[in-house]
């Protein structure tokens, strides 16, 4: 921990070199996720309901998702840009330093300016809150939580699955942007809004669902099912093959020899 924050200060300092070059990335970035917003709030100017969810209760979600995303680019997106480590050779350098190769990747690249993502989410969630008719407990304060860590980790294990894929491509595939840069996108509503086909897959194949769709239905009271509750928890079987599919990278792996 102690060397991850050490790195996570090198960061910091190294972007604060370039003090407004930092605000105006962090005042993009802010606008980019707030069209998302728009999209959403002119869209319940016209509807009352999305699938039976309120305008509180979709903002709900959405900042769930929000949230688990941006901390994710913080802190994982060294795995986001492992194919240029890969076409570079500078992963042949990571392999030979006495500290994890997947610990180094991670410290590679840290994307503070990413919290004014975080802090457009944390609005949204202080906004619906006490709007969204949830009668808050400490048991669903709690759940709440849960849903946004480990949608960070999830959203993590799957910027590293991307970067495993670069062991046997050599390029990041865009593919993969479908299920993190495009899951921020479509999880502006409950996952249920697109049907019973993507509602499956996205529980039992890539889990966005379960620290999204699931547990909104038990905080909402919809749903009285405690496995509902847990399911952010049942999202992390995916570490298993994320942690599979780059170990058989590493593996497979074959230096540049430069």
């Amino acid at each position: 921990m102690k060397l991850y924050l050490h790195f996570l200060s090198l960061h910091l300092r190294s972007g604060m070199q370039y003090k407004k070059s930092f605000i105006m990335g962090m005042i993009g970035t802010f606008l980019v996720s707030f069209t998302a917003f728009l999209s959403i709030y002119f869209l319940f100017q016209r509807f009352h309901s999305v699938e039976g969810f309120s305008f509180s209760q979709v903002l709900l979600s959405f900042s769930v998702v929000l949230m688990a995303f941006s901390l994710a680019e913080c802190f994982f997106r060294g795995f986001d840009v492992f194919s240029q480590m890969i076409g570079n050779g500078e992963f042949d350098r990571v392999l030979v330093r006495p500290c994890s190769p997947a610990f180094l990747v991670l410290c590679s690249k840290l994307r503070i300016d990413r919290v004014s993502r975080l802090a457009q989410g944390i609005i949204m969630l202080i906004y619906a809150i006490p709007r969204c008719g949830v009668q808050w407990t400490a048991a669903k304060a709690g759940v709440l939580i849960l849903m946004i860590l480990c949608g960070t980790v999830l959203f993590g294990c799957l910027f590293t699955c991307g970067a495993s894929m670069a062991f046997f491509t050599l390029e990041g595939l865009e593919f993969i942007n479908i299920f993190t840069d495009g899951a921020r996108e479509f999880g502006a509503y409950p996952f249920a809004v697109y049907g019973k086909g993507v509602l499956r897959f996205l529980t039992f194949v890539i889990p966005l669902a379960c620290f999204q769709y699931w547990p909104m239905l038990w905080l909402m009271g919809q749903s009285e099912n405690l496995l509902h509750a847990l399911c952010p928890l049942l999202s992390l079987w995916f570490i298993l093959p994320t942690y599979g599919l780059w170990r058989l990278g590493i593996k497979k792996y074959q230096s540049t020899g430069s």
